[in-house]
């Protein structure tokens, strides 16, 4: 189904017309459903019961994301590509319901509970996942989040976001296929530095490479100097893991290869998309690894044709999921539990950010290898269409 599904996107044309400003403005409620209608309906009440009617021919689905505050933006960016799955697939069995986590994750989660939705999409932020799965949990109901912190992922909550240790690992051993040894990493300091630390370390000891040095820095110019001085009197490398974003990379790869040659830079996910990674100089031949863009870039087109602005690149996650839950439901009763045994398939389900399966609740992704060459990125190793094992 997801290949006939992707094809027909690829194959025809989507509807190109503005949604109306209407429609536009019953995006921003705090709870809506699915075909987007005008008006939004009152603050759930302090003990939510449902007001959605009866409905036993369709799958009831909660989308629990930021539609205000901060991450507003992004919240409705995704809100706006799980519409768009359900419209370019004609999903007549699904109704999904929209809850605005920023005006209180938990009164979402309870209301969207009331309503009788037997599956939740969402919540976008790791904090927020345990609380959401606490109100669900009672109710048998499951929780797909869009966080890619691991540690929140348990008993029926499953994480769909990019793992940034698996980007990390897909790297790693593309550079120990083309003869790296010896490897090296700057390490940025907090959560995200410990996360991707360890997963450094494990990818270079499972793939039979030696880790030499690493070295940790706060995000300030003179910190990430002082730290690469100390890496390269402990080299030589073979390749250094800048374990972080572009602008970054920009400042440190000089200062790793500062004659122009040096070790082979190694980059995160995080990379991905941003520009001036493809136009610095001393980038040229780094590796990193992303979800393929190739359905992306059509995704995109269609969606700004939608709703006139580019979506934000994780909207993915909102039509990925609303893909996966068309897939489960071939077997999934509407008003029924969910047969969770469904996600755990390991054969996988392709989206448009590429194949993708759950491994013990977290996302396991197939990831592509680019190089930075020529003032632009090139594909060295494309991600694997499906899984083997």
């Amino acid at each position: 189904m997801f290949d006939r599904v992707l094809g027909k996107i690829s194959a025809a044309r989507l509807d190109r017309r503005k949604i109306l400003a209407a429609a536009a403005l019953a995006f921003l409620a705090a709870c809506k459903t699915v075909p987007i209608g005008p008006g939004a309906p009152p603050p759930p009440p302090e003990h939510p019961t449902s007001a959605l009617p009866t409905d036993t021919e369709r799958h009831r689905v909660a989308l629990i994301v930021p539609l205000s505050g901060p991450n507003g933006a992004i919240g409705q960016s995704i809100a706006n590509a799980a519409t768009m799955a359900v419209l370019d697939t004609n999903a007549n069995n699904l109704r999904i319901t929209t809850y605005d986590s920023a005006a209180g994750v938990s009164a979402a989660a309870q209301k969207a509970i009331a309503d009788g939705n037997r599956l939740i999409l969402g919540p976008l932020l790791g904090d927020d996942t345990p609380t959401v799965a606490s109100v669900a949990r009672g109710a048998r109901v499951p929780v797909i989040s869009f966080s890619n912190d691991t540690t929140v992922a348990g008993r029926d909550v499953y994480i769909m976001g990019n793992v940034p240790e698996q980007s990390i690992d897909r790297t790693v051993r593309y550079a120990r296929a083309q003869g790296a040894g010896r490897f090296a990493a700057l390490i940025p300091a907090g959560e995200y530095g410990e996360r991707v630390s360890g997963a450094v370390l494990d990818a270079v000891r499972s793939s039979g490479g030696t880790m030499v040095a690493m070295e940790n820095y706060d995000r300030s110019v003179p910190a990430l100097a002082a730290a690469v001085r100390r890496l390269n009197t402990r080299g030589p490398f073979d390749a250094v893991l800048i374990a972080d974003g572009g602008r970054i990379a920009l400042q440190a790869a000089p200062l790793l290869k500062p004659r122009g040659t040096g070790p082979r830079i190694l980059g995160t996910e995080l990379w991905s998309g941003e520009a001036e990674v493809a136009r610095a100089p001393a980038l040229r031949g780094a590796w990193f690894s992303a979800v393929s863009d190739t359905r992306y870039r059509q995704f995109s087109e269609s969606y700004r044709s939608r709703f006139g602005n580019a979506p934000y690149r994780l909207a993915t996650l909102g039509y990925d999921a609303v893909l996966l839950t068309l897939r489960i439901a071939r077997d999934w009763k509407p008003g029924t539990v969910l047969p969770t045994a469904k996600l755990n398939d390991r054969g996988g389900f392709l989206g448009l950010d590429g194949a993708f399966r759950f491994d013990r609740g977290v996302i396991e992704r197939a990831f592509e290898v680019r190089e930075v060459r020529g003032g632009g990125v090139t594909v060295v190793s494309p991600a694997p269409s499906k899984f083997q094992d």
